[in-house]
């Protein structure tokens, strides 16, 4: 169950600097691939820049408190998109992630045509394995030191979740 109040909405250019401050938390940093540092100007230039996919942001009273998207292959891949998503350091286990990922699997599943949701996780992001297993994704091995964090190589999971027959 979402939090009362909780708005799912797509993302807009004009996001970009609540964006930047979430990208730029602790928390996220920690559980995601992104960067630290990240600034506002590449924040601002990756949302005018965006692919084929679907991209939104979890509002809470007017902030910016998650986002989450997935960007389509092409060519022979065209069935597959690359899933991302991430939560405020202070809303997460709220069911904020939960909401955006019903939403990205409702947009690729009945909307789009996507067969095949992949994503990348740190090993010991437990939560958020948690949170993908339950939606059906699974995982597809270990890449070993794969992504350095705080100054360690660290193994991610790849994970996949097939959409089902109709």
């Amino acid at each position: 169950m979402s939090p009362p109040g909780l708005v799912l909405r797509a993302t807009e250019v004009t996001d970009a600097p609540g964006l930047c401050a979430l990208a730029n938390l602790p928390g996220v940093r920690w559980g995601t691939m992104r960067q630290p540092y990240q600034t506002l100007e590449a924040t601002r230039r990756r949302l005018e820049q965006r692919g084929p996919g679907v991209r939104i942001v979890a509002l809470l009273e007017g902030s910016i408190v998650g986002d989450a998207g997935w960007q389509r292959f092409g060519g022979r891949r065209e069935h597959t998109a690359e899933l991302g998503m991430s939560v405020h350091d202070d809303h997460v286990g709220r069911g904020i992630g939960t909401a955006l990922l019903e939403a990205l699997i409702d947009s690729a599943d009945n909307w789009h045509d996507v067969r095949r949701l992949q994503l990348q996780v740190f090993h010991d992001n437990h939560r958020a394995i948690r949170l993908y297993e339950r939606f059906g994704f699974e995982r597809e091995g270990v890449m070993r030191a794969a992504a350095i964090r705080a100054g360690r190589f660290e193994d991610i999971v790849p994970m996949a979740r097939l959409r089902p027959p109709r």
